[in-house]
């Protein structure tokens, strides 16, 4: 059977969304990338804020209409939007065939499987690759929920407490993303530095990281992404400096630095911790690339508050940036509290904080002119002058991306190749650069 698996949301979604292509492939299932070709359509959503909220209604919508017109038999909405609004969605869309919450894959693949015939899910279901899966780069995913109840996440409520996956089995997914051809494994859960706290009662991250170094080939990058900044201490930033295969990328959202916001977020840690983290990262090496994020407008930020955000950010030099508006979500504490800031007043905030860290970034960038970095390749056909790629300092989708000028040395670039490069321009949010060596890795 044809089925068309869409992915809505975050990184970790994919791999969620990975998971259960593994098991449609188990089932003889045939997973397409266009849903003209499929006979049935699962999607896999998001409902961690009110934008992709909306994003995921329209895309049900859109089904249900092709749905009508007798181009799909049978549509399966799974994951994040059905744990927080199941019984709402059932009443809303009843058209709709069958229901799942996330982690559910055993049952969704049972109930596409009564239509081609009995199917006995094996002992150890692997990955499967989505059309949009790049099998370069493939994400990484140590654990479920989250025990930390920030008052403006719905992620607690949505994917409940914090689940650690045993080190075997993440072992066992990382051995195989890598025979499969990964040349990149980027590490998500909410929060990574949280790991094993609920098998031993205490973090097990860096025990974690030393483990797959010692079971993974040594040419591998391992990027980490979405650690909690009160999780981190100099020792795990002195080792990712001297790994030779975890990156030396930090991505820590601290999303305030206001001592009232932070209590009001719920979040531990303060604006001189947060200083000394980032500031020791680079200490330990001035190429460190950090990477934060900022909810701009939390009930009662006043302009002082917000300044020191920025004031912040001219402080640390963070290489990349990611922020939002708040939104006052259904059934968190922050959406509750009072003064709320007014929408507009939010995403001039956002619109003023962006535009702070696109100088703050173009900075950055030219102090890497120069420097010889290894690019991990990922487009060898576009129409213009240049290959493209990430070094370690560019995380995919997020952040920005290396141009590689076109020369004999590149015509037999192919992607997933990594290449050394010299830094010879910059942008903004983009680096350009030529190949030094024809030694491919």
């Amino acid at each position: 059977m044809d089925v068309y698996l869409l992915t809505l949301g975050c990184a970790k979604n994919q791999s969620d969304s990975e998971d259960l292509a593994g098991y449609l492939e188990s089932a003889g299932c045939n997973v397409v990338d266009d849903v003209s070709d499929a006979e049935v359509a699962v999607v896999n959503t998001c409902g961690f804020i009110q934008p992709a909220v909306e994003e995921c209604i329209d895309v049900i919508l859109e089904l249900e209409a092709l749905k009508a017109q007798g181009k799909l038999n049978k549509i399966i909405v799974a994951g994040c939007l059905v744990n927080r609004y199941g019984e709402d969605l059932k009443r809303e869309f009843p058209s709709i065939d069958f229901w799942a919450f996330s982690q559910e894959w055993e049952e969704v693949t049972n109930y596409i499987s009564e239509e081609t015939g009995s199917f006995t899910i094996p002992e150890n279901v692997r990955k499967g690759k989505l059309p949009v899966t790049n099998w370069w780069s493939r994400y990484l995913k140590i654990s479920e929920g989250c025990d930390r109840y920030c008052s403006f996440c719905t992620i607690p409520s949505i994917r409940g407490p914090l689940k650690s996956l045993s080190v075997n089995k993440i072992i066992s997914q990382a051995e195989d993303l890598v025979n499969n051809g990964a040349r990149e494994l980027c590490i998500v859960s909410q929060d990574p530095t949280m790991y094993g706290t609920d098998i031993a009662g205490r973090p097990l991250f860096l025990e974690l990281l030393k483990e797959l170094e010692r079971s993974l080939p040594g040419n591998l990058w391992i990027r980490l992404n979405y650690l909690n900044p009160t999780g981190i201490d100099e020792k795990l930033l002195e080792y990712m400096a001297s790994s030779p295969v975890i990156l030396s990328y930090l991505d820590a959202p601290v999303q305030h630095v206001d001592q009232e916001i932070l209590r009001k977020m719920n979040r531990t840690g303060s604006i001189d911790e947060y200083s000394n983290l980032f500031l020791a990262a680079r200490e330990i090496d001035p190429s460190f690339a950090l990477r934060t994020t900022f909810i701009t407008g939390f009930p009662g930020e006043n302009e002082t508050q917000f300044d020191k955000v920025l004031e912040f950010m001219e402080e640390i030099k963070f290489d990349w940036v990611g922020a939002f508006p708040f939104y006052p979500e259904d059934g968190t504490p922050a959406a509750e509290m009072k003064p709320q800031t007014e929408k507009r007043v939010r995403e001039l905030r956002y619109q003023k904080l962006m535009s702070l860290q696109a100088e703050i970034s173009f900075e950055r960038q030219r102090m890497f002119e120069g420097a010889l970095l290894d690019i991990l390749v990922e487009d060898v056909s576009s129409d213009d002058d240049f290959i493209w790629g990430r070094s370690f300092r560019e995380a995919p989708d997020v952040d920005g991306t290396v141009g590689i000028q076109r020369s004999d040395n590149t015509a037999s670039l192919g992607v997933g190749d990594v290449i050394r490069t010299r830094i010879t321009d910059s942008a903004e949010y983009d680096l350009f650069a030529e190949v030094v060596s024809d030694d491919i890795q």
